[in-house]
């Protein structure tokens, strides 16, 4: 190998070296107009590779603060990859281009994390949201659980008074309340019950919301808690109207004959709404399993509806029906029904029995409403 060619060499990683150091002290200038460091612009880029050449520099501005009260972890956060791969065909340039992206914003949040960035540093202001409350909001699944590995309070609270599993069961995202759970989310902590924020989007997001109050429940929530209103999930759920979402929460023990404070059962909450009358499947299983059987509340009030001259024959027909004595028979059923679990395989004869009967009586309580 001739002098002259090894003298080139060197002339160029000098240059290399040389261009890398200037960049370097670029990245550690507190030069952008809105008081971002170039190290926060390296990761909302999620560049991992200038990450890597800032190692020996020993991160010095990862306490650094925007205008916006955000640290180089929010940042970050902020900024994840929001693409979706599932439609992607597999193997194609874009899904891969996508996940090395992914694989890029990961490799920058354990990079911080390994350099000692506060996992819990809230974002100033009036919020006070931690990294964990903005992966929910952004989404970013995979940083949940990078952030809980390096001692993230997964039951943080903002000014709020949200947790991140509250935030997830607000926007109904069911992989992203598993992930919380899996890392230790209390999902009965007080302050609000986890099931109202899926039922408050029950009626614009009927599947998801059907699949996140599944997830809530599977995880443990307290299926009989009442929220502020004191109303329990069952009795939002018959105030809705629908019978599903009311299987749902029987099947994990809800509490049917539960009164609110002003002693109103779920029959009185299906009543009170007009829409409800209509809907006979809910009516007749209400009547079946409601025990007392009544439609007073504390004060001796009916629902508003039965009150209204349009619906006076159906009020004296079901007045007259529930002073009706129950056969030891139907009372029987009534408990089994409460008592076992609908995916009990032993027991799936004597549902359809049940279910057989309750279409019987139905027949019998659609002259009500004709």
């Amino acid at each position: 190998m001739s002098l002259s060619y090894q003298n080139k060499q060197q002339q160029q990683q000098q240059q290399q070296q040389q261009q890398q150091q200037q960049l370097r002290r670029e990245l550690l200038e507190i030069t952008h107009f809105s008081g971002v460091v170039k190290l926060d612009c390296a990761c909302s880029k999620c560049l991992f590779q200038i990450l890597v050449d800032l190692q020996q520099f020993h991160f010095p501005c990862l306490c650094h603060r925007d205008e916006l009260g955000r640290t180089t972890l929010h940042l970050l956060i902020t900024s994840w990859p929001n693409v979706k791969t599932t439609w992607q065909k597999p193997g194609s340039k874009l899904r891969t281009a996508v996940t090395s992206l992914f694989k890029q914003a990961e490799a920058c949040l354990r990079l911080l994390c390994e350099h000692g960035v506060n996992v819990n540093a809230e974002v100033d202001g009036k919020i006070n949201q931690t990294a964990l409350h903005l992966s929910v909001r952004c989404a970013a699944l995979s940083a949940i659980h990078i952030l809980a590995s390096y001692g993230a309070d997964v039951n943080a609270v903002d000014s709020s008074g949200l947790t991140p599993l509250h935030m997830a069961a607000g926007i109904l995202r069911k992989d992203i309340i598993a992930s919380l759970v899996r890392e230790g989310a209390d999902i009965n902590m007080v302050w609000d019950i986890l099931l109202f924020s899926s039922i408050s989007s029950y009626l614009t997001h009927i599947d998801v919301s059907k699949l996140t109050l599944g997830t809530l429940l599977k995880h443990g929530a307290q299926v009989n808690a009442t929220n502020k209103e004191d109303m329990s999930p069952l009795q939002e759920a018959c105030t809705i109207g629908d019978i599903e979402l009311v299987d749902l929460l029987l099947k994990y023990g809800a509490n049917i004959n539960e009164l609110n404070k002003a002693g109103e059962n779920c029959l009185f909450l299906f009543l009170n709404r007009s829409p409800n009358l209509w809907k006979n499947s809910l009516l007749v299983k209400l009547f079946s399993l409601i025990s007392p059987l009544t439609v007073y509340n504390h004060k001796g009030f009916l629902p508003s509806t039965l009150n209204l001259p349009c619906f006076f024959k159906q009020r004296q027909q079901l007045l007259k029906l529930i002073q009706q004595p129950r056969r030891l028979q139907d009372i029987c059923k009534r408990v089994i029904y409460l008592k076992l679990s609908f995916s009990a395989g032993s027991v799936c004869d004597l549902y359809q029995h049940i279910h057989t009967d309750l279409k019987k009586k139905k027949k019998q309580t659609l002259k009500l409403f004709s």
